[in-house]
């Protein structure tokens, strides 16, 4: 036999190597966040846009100037203009009249054109975050995916984008119109009088505290608004694509509770972040009109002494209106600025996470095959999850190029961990695994694809027609290849019976046709790949016994000449392999062929008894 094992190996180890999956995420700290991951992320969304955010800040520029020079002008014409009318000469008024309705159509025409470039960076920018998003859940590895529910990552391409774009489309440009509106005002009071300006400015004092007590405050609420959308979302997709046993098992009440805790935490959150928005804009308001109060009252002294101009008052009240009116444009960009920097900060996480099982940085070429198989040697190979749980201790196996080789045991034997490994879903904690001499690490993942295939228990077929599913193997393929395939697995019978054939649409998740169908066409889109290793995870392990016949033939078939490992719990599987190895507790304790194993006095013998019994 080509496989060594150490003498070691055959004693059972005092404590379990149970296959389990890592535990769930704790929750949003399960992916940390890198120091400046967010800006980082922001910068680069930005970056490609940097000329029309250019031209935004000049238009916007212009348009504020054009804005706040309203109150000045209505001033100037209380001063000079009407003072000048008493004595007949309407010139000035008409000056005024005409700057006033000038500045008024040049900051329409203007708001108009930045509203439409922003618009257009806003969604340009969203477009490329949610397909980010998409890439990268579909670059990160298995290990990932277990742990982290795919409800939260829908959360991370919907609601937390959500939040950003309600941030870019409606919080900056209500962030920009009031700070340039602040700092003109501003310049605008201290030209017109020092004096009632310094007073005015003085409010900036007590209303930057409030600001930043309701950031302060607003934070952690905000970060427990996202945390608490994405658990909705997750326990809506779970029910939703567990509906079948929810209703079987009358969950839909349990169901109703869970979800109903989750979404009183969402809608306690919601509030507590409105609570803070009121809290805010009632204390900024309150100090607002105290200000306002005063300030007049003071020029009204200013005024009755001679030391200023009514016009000059009247443009300073107008103008203070301007400045405090913002208020709760303030707060609603705050508002919008903490959901969204929650948002970005998750967002940034996930995009800032690794995957575990990485391209190499120069790939290397697998030799020329000598016949459709590869051989395959795991050396001193041994597996542990993160959390430390060894899974498989270190071994040497070695599988022949064409060989079919059933792997047999226990649940949490490790046997799915061994078919994982070979597919390189995960790598090895130690040693290595090469195919025809070459490490998998060192192969490009579209050249590794291409070697290995993997057919798994539950074949997934997306929403599409049959002929589109089976060229998943090979997308180049021609139809006629497509129909050869199914024609050679012996799908062609059944998929010319559909009502439109190989163009059926098998719907969501092939729900359309039965499980066995959806193997034969899983076992057609394998063919047609025609890799030269075929891993087979219990690939019949839910069919009844004409759908499992029916897929051994398609297996004999698929699998001639082919380099294969074959996951079973049904021993029928077993009887067409050269060789099996059976699995106790992450170790290999028996290996030959399947004539040799049932001969012998073994746990393969144990268990062949075992289910020609049950046949009887």
């Amino acid at each position: 036999m080509t496989t060594t094992i150490d003498p070691a190996e055959r004693t059972a180890p005092s404590e379990p190597a149970e296959e389990e999956l890592p535990p769930p995420p704790a929750d949003e700290e399960d992916i940390p966040v890198p120091p400046g991951a967010p800006r980082a992320l922001l910068r680069s969304l930005l970056g490609p846009h940097r000329a029309r955010v250019t031209v935004a800040m000049v238009v916007i520029l212009v348009q504020q100037a054009a804005l706040q020079s309203g109150p000045l002008l209505v001033a100037i014409a209380m001063d000079r203009g009407i003072p000048a009318l008493r004595e007949h000469d309407a010139g000035p008024l008409i000056a005024v009249i005409t700057a006033y309705l000038t500045c008024a159509l040049l900051s329409t025409v203007l708001q108009w054109a930045f509203i439409k470039v922003t618009a257009r960076i806003n969604q340009d920018i969203l477009l490329e975050l949610r397909g980010r998003i998409f890439r990268h859940a579909q670059r990160l590895s298995l290990d990932f995916h277990e742990r982290y529910t795919s409800g939260r990552i829908i959360s991370r391409a919907t609601s937390d984008v959500d939040a950003l774009r309600e941030l870019l489309s409606e919080g900056l440009q209500e962030l920009l119109t009031v700070f340039l509106s602040v700092c003109y005002i501003s310049v605008l009071l201290l030209v017109m009088d020092w004096r009632l300006g310094l007073v005015s400015l003085a409010s900036f004092l007590p209303l930057a505290l409030i600001a930043r007590s309701f950031r302060r405050r607003s934070r952690k609420v905000y970060r427990r608004s996202r945390t608490s959308a994405a658990s909705l979302i997750v326990r809506f997709t779970e029910t939703m694509n567990g509906i079948r046993p929810v209703q079987a098992f009358r969950r839909e009440r349990a169901n109703e509770a869970a979800f109903g805790v989750v979404n009183r935490q969402s809608a306690t959150a919601m509030a507590d972040g409105l609570l803070e928005i009121a809290r805010f804009v009632g204390l900024a308001r309150a100090t607002a009109n105290l200000w306002v109060t005063g300030v007049v009252l003071f020029g009204a002294f200013l005024v009755t002494d001679g030391g200023l101009e009514l016009g000059v008052l009247t443009g300073f009240v107008l103008y203070l209106r301007r400045l405090y009116d913002p208020i709760d444009q303030l707060a609603m960009f705050l508002n919008s600025y903490q959901s969204a920097a929650a948002a970005l900060e998750k967002i940034a996480g996930l995009l800032a996470h690794e995957p575990t099982v990485a391209e190499p940085e120069r790939p290397a070429e697998l030799p020329a095959a000598a016949g459709k198989g590869r051989e395959v040697h795991f050396e001193k190979t041994r597996f542990a999850y993160r959390t430390g749980k060894e899974v498989l201790p270190p071994f040497d196996l070695a599988l022949p190029a064409g060989q079919t080789v059933a792997v047999v045991g226990a649940t949490g034997a490790g046997k799915s961990t061994v078919a994982k490994l070979l597919a390189r879903f995960y790598d090895p904690t130690e040693g290595r695994i090469t195919l025809d001499g070459v490490d998998l690490r060192e192969l490009a993942t579209p050249e590794l694809r291409r070697g290995v295939v993997m057919v798994t228990q539950e074949s997934f077929l997306f929403s599409g027609t049959v002929a589109e599913n089976i060229a998943i193997g090979r997308p180049g393929a021609t139809r006629e290849e497509v129909e050869q395939a199914a024609r050679d697995i012996g799908a062609h019978g059944f998929i010319t019976e559909l009502p439109d054939g190989f163009d059926t649409d098998v719907r969501k998740r092939g729900g359309r046709i039965s499980a066995g169908q959806r193997q034969l066409v899983a076992f057609a889109r394998a063919l047609l790949a025609d890799p030269a290793v075929l891993i087979l995870d219990e690939a019949t392990s839910s069919l009844d016994v004409p759908g499992e016949q029916a897929v051994q033939r398609a297996m004999r078939t698929v699998l001639a000449g082919r380099t294969a490992v074959i996951i079973a719990h049904r021993l029928s599987t077993v009887e067409i392999a050269d060789r099996v190895l059976v699995m106790e507790q992450g170790r290999i304790v028996e290996d030959g062929t399947p004539a040799e194993l049932i001969s012998g006095a073994g746990r393969f013998a144990e268990l062949h008894r075992a289910w020609r019994d049950s046949l009887v």
